[in-house]
C-alpha cells in the first residue's frame, strides 16, 4: 500500500488515507488500495467496524485534477472511464460491506472526497472540517456517488445549491443540513471516532450487518418489500446465538 495505512486497534479496522502532501487527494493508485484494504477488512474476521479517515489537515480532496488535465489534453475517455469505474467500486463496496463504516473527517473532504465520506454510514467531523462538491467549478459532474446520496441526506433542494454552485460549507451548517451525524473539536475527534467503533464493535455482527442491509434496501423498495425483508432478517437474528444471549441477560437484568 503506497497511498494508504491500515492498523487495527482492537475490534476497529482503521482506513487511512495518507498523501498528507496533496490533501489525500485520489492519486496513483489509491482508488485500488482503498478496494483492496476494505476487501481485507470484509475478510478479517476479528474486524467489527471500519473507520475511514485521512492523515495530515485533509480527509480527501478530491481527484488529482493534474491527472485529469492530461488525460484531457489526450482526450483519453477511456482511462477517465477507468478513474470512474475503480471509485464506482469503492462506493460499492463500502455499501455492501456487512460491518458498520464510519468516516472520520479531519479535514477538507472535497469531491469525490466528500462523496467518498457520504458513502460511508456515519460520518463524524472535526470542527474544523469543510465540505464541498467542487465539481461544477471544473465543469464536471459529481461521481462516487454524489447524486445518489446527497438528495437523500440533505433533501433535493439543498442538494442541488451545493452541486450547482460548488461553494464550499463549514462542519456547523454541515451539521444543520444533516450531512454529517456529528461535529467535535478536533483535539477530540480520534477519542470519540474512537469510542463509537468500539460500541458497534460489542453490538452483534449479525443483527448490525443486516440492518445496513435492510436500512438501504428500504431507500429504494416499497413498504411491503421493506417489511417482507425485515421478517426474514428478523428470523434470522432470532435463531441467533447473539439473540439467545441477549435476551436471557436482559430477563435476568
Amino acid at each position: 500500500m503506497e497511498n494508504i495505512e491500515i492498523r487495527k486497534e482492537g475490534a476497529t479496522f482503521w482506513l487511512v488515507l495518507n498523501r498528507p502532501d496533496k490533501l489525500n487527494a485520489l492519486v496513483g493508485r489509491v482508488r485500488e488500495e482503498i478496494f483492496e484494504a476494505l476487501d481485507q477488512a470484509e475478510k478479517d474476521p476479528e474486524a467489527r467496524v471500519v473507520v475511514i479517515t485521512g492523515n495530515g489537515k485533509g480527509f480527501c480532496a478530491g481527484g488529482d485534477i493534474g491527472y485529469m488535465a492530461e488525460l484531457q489534453s489526450q482526450q483519453d475517455l477511456e482511462a477517465f472511464s477507468k478513474l470512474l469505474e475503480s471509485g464506482r467500486r469503492v462506493v460499492t463496496k463500502i455499501r455492501s460491506l456487512p460491518k458498520p463504516v464510519i468516516a472520520m473527517i479531519n479535514g477538507v473532504a472535497a469531491g469525490a472526497g466528500l462523496n467518498l465520506a457520504l458513502a460511508c454510514d456515519i460520518r463524524i467531523a472535526a470542527d474544523t472540517a469543510k465540505f464541498s462538491q467542487a465539481f461544477s467549478k471544473i465543469g464536471l459532474h459529481p461521481d462516487w456517488g454524489g447524486t445518489f446520496f446527497l438528495p437523500r441526506l440533505i433533501g433535493t433542494a439543498k442538494a442541488c445549491e451545493l452541486v450547482f454552485t460548488g461553494d464550499p460549507i463549514e462542519a456547523d451548517q454541515a451539521l444543520q443540513i444533516g450531512l454529517v451525524n456529528r461535529v467535535v473539536p478536533i483535539e477530540k475527534l480520534s477519542e470519540v471516532v474512537s469510542e463509537m467503533a468500539e460500541k458497534l464493535a460489542k453490538r452483534p455482527p449479525l443483527a448490525i450487518a443486516l440492518a445496513k442491509q435492510g436500512l438501504y434496501k428500504g431507500i429504494e423498495s416499497n413498504l411491503d418489500a421493506a417489511l417482507d425483508y425485515e421478517t426474514e432478517a428478523q428470523k434470522r437474528c432470532f435463531i441467533s446465538e447473539d439473540a439467545n444471549e441477549g435476551i436471557s441477560a436482559f430477563l435476568q437484568k
